[in-house]
């Protein structure tokens, strides 16, 4: 269930995160209102899902997942440029996410 957690706020980063940028510096409301909001679940799921996962291999997953899908987010959406490079990083960051969830034994709290 923790790494069910975990992915969920990492998911929930990439939407702060996104909302963050089109909040204008909080200037636009329901932006900053959805940033507000996915930061504190994003928050409390990395908080909970670290009572099982060890804190680096945690914090690396959360941060992976969303940095992730904020690129891929900019990028279907046209807020960023496509380019084959950005393709074959963000191929590379989720298969070492996906590696830390393999290689936690979830010690090391």
């Amino acid at each position: 269930m923790a790494w069910i957690i975990l992915i969920i706020s990492g998911v929930l980063e990439a939407v702060w995160a996104t909302a963050l940028g089109k909040s204008e510096g909080f200037t636009k409301l329901w932006p900053s209102v959805v940033f507000f909001g996915a930061l504190v679940l994003s928050m409390a799921g990395l908080a909970w899902a670290m009572r099982d996962i060890s804190t680096g291999t945690a914090y690396a997953v959360w941060v992976g997942i969303g940095a992730a899908l904020t690129v891929i987010w900019a990028m279907a959406t046209g807020d960023t440029d496509v380019s084959w490079v950005k393709i074959l990083l963000l191929v590379g960051l989720i298969g070492c996410v996906i590696g830390l969830k393999f290689v936690d034994g979830g010690a090391g709290h």
